[in-house]
Formats: structure tokens, C-alpha cells, sequence
């Protein structure tokens, strides 16, 4: 099972959010030194919760701090843009990170994003499915065409250094869309603290969606987890019921409904009574990430930076469990 870093890129006690970014960039540099398969970060807009609206910038720079670290997008929110123009955005990520891009991709999930764009979100799954194709179409370096008159039909001048197209996840928060995504023989991105009940379900999930995978494919499974590795545990607790806080305050939707069928979802020591906020020290978090190996997870998206906690703080949470899980492998 694979460790990586993966970043909401939160904001908290109004801090300058340049400064926010450039967390992310030292969150990227102490992944690579800790030894972790990748860096994901998530696209969000118009709120506190998520301050990187485009996440093709913040990995091209991160591509410049790092050697081998993959770069993923968690996820590109494909009905807010257009996508011959993610297409040129992200094979370039491709190119300048030489070939390290992971391509996370979504259909969105929170109103005011879909408000403040002006997209109705009952039209968001054909906007995915057809963003979706022709996203793939352009890096394959087939003609493309944009929707609207006088449209006319294009190639990208830049195509990415993975063929036919870097690695695609596909963020599924219910589970009903399993065997969809499944049956493309694409990668899943799932976030169990917002609609799971704890690692048995989690377990389900995974063996329906390798049961419904093509003969063949290498479709895996990425499980976001927060994660806390150090000497301050009450403070990572803290912190954490800051995060959930302010994703109710955002109207994460598939969180608000967990939240609207038990409340106690809403408190930061359920989630880790659940096993999906895993906090103590570098040796203990380790050992409690064999459980998580057990489900058949194929990569931990590790949540480090959740909260407001320290940026050094987080960079040692980081290193520090990437070199205990080195050490007991």
C-alpha cells in the first residue's frame, strides 16, 4: 500500500493564503524527503475551505521542488471549465514534471461552487461525461471541438510525456457509481469520512469495485485519511474538529448528509473511533495503517495539513511516518 500526501489546501485565521500555497509547496518537499508515492491536491473555489482554484499551477510549482514525487490533481472539477483548455493545462503540468503527472477528475459537489459558475447541477453528470471524453481525446492528440457556433475542430500543441494519457482517478462519493467507473478500468478516489460508517464498509466498497474491473485492468483504489504523527495528538484532535467544522460551513454536501443521518459524524472523535483519522505517534500510526492495508486500499491519501496545524509540524508528521513505514516494511 502506497502513502501520499494529499492537501485541501485549507485556509484558517484568516493567514495570508500566499502563504497557504506555499505550505502546500513545503508540504510537496517533505513527502519527497519522507519518502511517499505522491502529492494530490483539491480544486475548490469562492470559500475558506479549499484556496487552490487551480491546481495545474500549484503542481507545475511543486514539480520544480521535487525529483520523483508523482503530482496529482484531486480532483479537476471538469463541468466549471472547459476541457480542451485542461487538456493544454495539464499535459503541460505532464511536460514540466516529466511525466509525473496522476490526474484526478470530478463532477463537484459543493453549491455555492456550482452557484458562483453558474452551472446548474443537475447537469453536471453530462457535463462530466462529455468534459471527460474530450479531455482524454485531446491528450490522445485526436481533433477536438469546443461547444458553441463557429466552433472548429483542433489538435493541442502540447501533449503529455505519459501515453496515451496520464493515470485517471475518478473521485466516487456514492457508491452506486462504483461499477460505472469500475467498468472503464479507471482508478477510484474515495474520501470515507464523509459518507462511511467505518473500515468494514470501506472494505465493501473496494471488493465491488475490483470485482466489476475489466480482465486486465489496473484500475486502483486511493482512500483519503486524516493523518497525525507526532508528540501533539491533543492538537491534531483540535485541529481536526476545526477541519470538519468548517466543511459543514462550506455545505460539503455528501459530509452534510452523513452529519444529517447521525450527528455524531460531526465530532472529530468519531471519525477517528471510525478509522479514518488516524493520531499518535510515528510507530502507533503505522501500526494502525495495517488495518487500513487490510481493506484493500491500494494508496493512502494522507490529509497532513488539515486544520491549521503548523506547517514545520506537519512537515515532521510527514517524514516521520514515511520513515517509520520504511522501517517496518
Amino acid at each position: 500500500m502506497k502513502l501520499s500526501a494529499f492537501s485541501v489546501v485549507d485556509e484558517y485565521d484568516g493567514a495570508e493564503r500566499s502563504r497557504r500555497l506555499l505550505d502546500v509547496l513545503a508540504l510537496a518537499g517533505a513527502a519527497e524527503t519522507g519518502g511517499l508515492s505522491a502529492l494530490w491536491v483539491a480544486e475548490h473555489h469562492f470559500h475558506a475551505g479549499g484556496v487552490c482554484p487551480s491546481p495545474p499551477i500549484l503542481l507545475a510549482a511543486a514539480s520544480g521542488k521535487t525529483q520523483r514525487l508523482r503530482l496529482g490533481a484531486l480532483v479537476s472539477v471538469l463541468p466549471f471549465h472547459s476541457p480542451i483548455e485542461l487538456a493544454e493545462q495539464y499535459a503541460m503540468v505532464d511536460r514540466l514534471s516529466d511525466g509525473r503527472l496522476n490526474l484526478g477528475v470530478g463532477s463537484g459537489y459543493i453549491p455555492m461552487e456550482f452557484a458562483g459558475f453558474g452551472v446548474d447541477p443537475e447537469t453536471k453528470r453530462a457535463r462530466f461525461d462529455a468534459g471527460l471524453d474530450t479531455l482524454l481525446a485531446a491528450f490522445r492528440g485526436d481533433e477536438v471541438r469546443a461547444v458553441g457556433p463557429g466552433a472548429t475542430a483542433v489538435r493541442i500543441n502540447v501533449r503529455p510525456v505519459q501515453t496515451p494519457h496520464p493515470p485517471i482517478w475518478v473521485a466516487v462519493q456514492r457508491r452506486e457509481a462504483i461499477p460505472f467507473v469500475a467498468a472503464r478500468g479507471w482508478s477510484i478516489a474515495l474520501i470515507p469520512y464523509a459518507t462511511l460508517s467505518g473500515l468494514p464498509e470501506l472494505a465493501e466498497e473496494v471488493r465491488e469495485f475490483r470485482s466489476r474491473r475489466p480482465a486486465g485492468s489496473r484500475g486502483e483504489v486511493a482512500a483519503g485519511f486524516h493523518l497525525y504523527a507526532g508528540d501533539h495528538p491533543d492538537r491534531a484532535r483540535a485541529a481536526l474538529q476545526r477541519y470538519l467544522d468548517s466543511r459543514r460551513a462550506t455545505q460539503s454536501a455528501f459530509y452534510l448528509e452523513k452529519v444529517a443521518r447521525d450527528a455524531s459524524h460531526a465530532s472529530a472523535k468519531t471519525i477517528e473511533e471510525s478509522g479514518f483519522a488516524l493520531i499518535g505517534s510515528p510507530r502507533e500510526v503505522a501500526r494502525r495503517l495495517e488495518a487500513v492495508a487490510e481493506t484493500g486500499v491500494d494508496e493512502v491519501l494522507g490529509l497532513f495539513d488539515f486544520g491549521g496545524l503548523p506547517t514545520d509540524e506537519v512537515a515532521r508528521s510527514v517524514i516521520a511516518l514515511g520513515r517509520a513505514l520504511s522501517a517496518s516494511l
